[in-house]
Parts: C-alpha cells; sequence; structure tokens
C-alpha cells in the first residue's frame, strides 16, 4: 500500500506544473494547486462515513445532521485551504554568495494580489523547508538554507509551497520553479602562501603583527599569535603585552593566473581566492588577472570583492 501511494505521488509530481523554469514574478493560480486529504483528514472522513452509516441503520435523525454538518465543515476546509494558496505571488529569489561548502540562506518572497493574512504557509525544498505566514498586507518572507558542493551557478530547483490550514484535513499545494540562479563562490585554499610581492614602488608602512621593524607594544588581544607576544616585558607588568611591527606596504598586489602555472586548475582558483580574502584582511590594493577576461582593479573593498570572487567562481570547469 505504501508503495503503491509513494508511484501516485511520484506520477503526479511529474504532472505537477511548472515543467520548466519560468521568470519571476510567479503568479499561483488555481489551476496549479492540488489538495489532497491529510492522514487526520482520512480518518475524519472515515469516521464521519462511520456517522452516516450508523444514524442510517438506527434512523437517528440527530446524529445524521450532526454527520452531514460535520462531512460539510470538511468539504469547507478544503476550499479554504485552496483559498490560502490562490492568488499568493513568488516577487524574488535572493541570495548572499558564501564560499563553496558553506550552506547558503536563500531568500523566497512573496506577496498576495488580494492582501489576505495567510496562516501556516511552508517552503519546502529537496534539503530544506521553512514555515511563515504573512503579514496584515499579504507578505511574507521565506529562508531555505542550500547546501553548496562545488563553485559557480547553483539552480535552486522547483520550490512547493504548501498549507494545511485552517483544519488540517486537506493539504493543498504548489510548486514554483523560478529562473534564477544563485552564486557559490570558490572554495579558498586553506592554508593559503603569503602575498606575491608587489610590483610597484614601496607605499605607506601598516601595523602589522608580523611585519619586519619593531614599531611599539601595546596590550594583547585575543587572537593575537603567540610569537608576537614580548615575554619579557610581560613579565615585568604582570600582564601580556604583544611587540607590534611596521610592514612597509605597496602600491598594489597582482594575482596573475599565469604565475600559477604549475599549479592544476582548481587549486589556482583556490589559491587566487584565498589570496582575495587575504587582501582584503590586509586592507591592500589588487589587481585580478585571469585568461580571457580583462583585468579587475587595482582597487579594494566588498564591491572589488565581490567582482573578483565571482570572476572565479564562473571560470569554466577544469
Amino acid at each position: 500500500m505504501a508503495a503503491a501511494l509513494r508511484r501516485f505521488m511520484d506520477r503526479l509530481r511529474a504532472l505537477e506544473r511548472p515543467r520548466a523554469p519560468e521568470p519571476l514574478p510567479v503568479a499561483i493560480g488555481r489551476r496549479r494547486i492540488y489538495v489532497l486529504p491529510t492522514p487526520f483528514g482520512l480518518f475524519y472522513a472515515a469516521l464521519v462515513l462511520a456517522m452516516v452509516l450508523g444514524a442510517l441503520n438506527y434512523n437517528n435523525n440527530p446524529a445524521l445532521l450532526l454527520a452531514l454538518l460535520l462531512g460539510a465543515a470538511g468539504l469547507a476546509s478544503l476550499i479554504a485551504t485552496h483559498l490560502q494558496l490562490s492568488g499568493l505571488r513568488v516577487e524574488a529569489v535572493s541570495a548572499e554568495p558564501v564560499a563553496a561548502g558553506q550552506p547558503l540562506a536563500m531568500r523566497l518572497a512573496l506577496s498576495s494580489r488580494d492582501g489576505r493574512r495567510r496562516r501556516g504557509l511552508r517552503a519546502d525544498l529537496d534539503t530544506a523547508s521553512d514555515r511563515a505566514s504573512s503579514g496584515s498586507d499579504g507578505h511574507c518572507e521565506f529562508t531555505l538554507v542550500l547546501a553548496t558542493h562545488r563553485r559557480g551557478w547553483l539552480e535552486p530547483g522547483r520550490i512547493r509551497l504548501s498549507t494545511t490550514q485552517p483544519l488540517g484535513l486537506v493539504r493543498g499545494w504548489s510548486r514554483v520553479w523560478p529562473r534564477h540562479l544563485l552564486l557559490v563562490y570558490p572554495r579558498a585554499e586553506t592554508p593559503a602562501p603569503p602575498l606575491p610581492e608587489s610590483g610597484g614602488s614601496a607605499g605607506h608602512s601598516r601595523l602589522h603583527p608580523l611585519g619586519e621593524e619593531p614599531h611599539q607594544l601595546r596590550a594583547y588581544r585575543a587572537g593575537d599569535p603567540p610569537r608576537s607576544i614580548a615575554w619579557k616585558h610581560s613579565a615585568r607588568r604582570d600582564s601580556l603585552v604583544v611587540r607590534e611591527f611596521e610592514r612597509s606596504q605597496g602600491l598594489d598586489v597582482v594575482l596573475d593566473w599565469r604565475s600559477l602555472a604549475p599549479l592544476a586548475h582548481e587549486r589556482r582558483i583556490a589559491r587566487l581566492a584565498a589570496w582575495v580574502d587575504q587582501a582584503e584582511r590586509e586592507g591592500r590594493r589588487y589587481r585580478l588577472r585571469l585568461p580571457g577576461q580583462p583585468e579587475l582593479g587595482p582597487a579594494r573593498g566588498p564591491d572589488h570583492r565581490h567582482a573578483c570572487l565571482r570572476a572565479l567562481a564562473v571560470l569554466p570547469q577544469g
């Protein structure tokens, strides 16, 4: 019985709309909403049927009236469940890029054309789910956490929106398949070698715990490397102090794909991604040179980092 039910659901899933990705926004009309009883709904139907048969057998009019009222309530809940989904509109799908291997939080924004409040909505993917209720203006947002395994563009696939409100007797659902790709950054190499030396002339100096020239002493902060601790001075002061150094900083760092020729294709991408993050942490200006693409930079900051990691993420697979 269970195997037959699974086969039926698989066939139904194959027939469900949509059958291809569709552009956003997507309106959920009545023709793409499906409704089936829940296990509790099947028990409820069997109970009402038993009440009807018993009332007819014993010619009990009050029991028959009660059974018919319960049956009418069940039919009304079916219509109400359908109306919970009818009129919804999927407005946008978005996500902040993450490195491959990290969970990606995808946000799904919904609105209602009629402004009605919808309760108990649920969004499901194969590996993630979330529940929400729309506000008084009919808007709501879901957050689905997706697993990422490789860099590049990630297609979320078909998303199921469902509800069992108001009585839990039936489950109504509809599927949407957004034509929207999510970006996954390449996984950075760990540990990564130091940044390549800049080809430009030396610029200003900046404090760095592992620099060349001693500069000053300061109190220890969590995360400082043990090798920078001045143990003799710490013993005199009865508290840990750290020796800071100056490191001369070049005008910009050149991250060149061709300079990593001995490495394999994916290893080059991982190292360049690590160097981009390292240059950002150190506040360095950097350029990125990739084959067949215009040079990026010199610059620094979130926008430049995103442009560089995006260019690395969409490189052809090696």
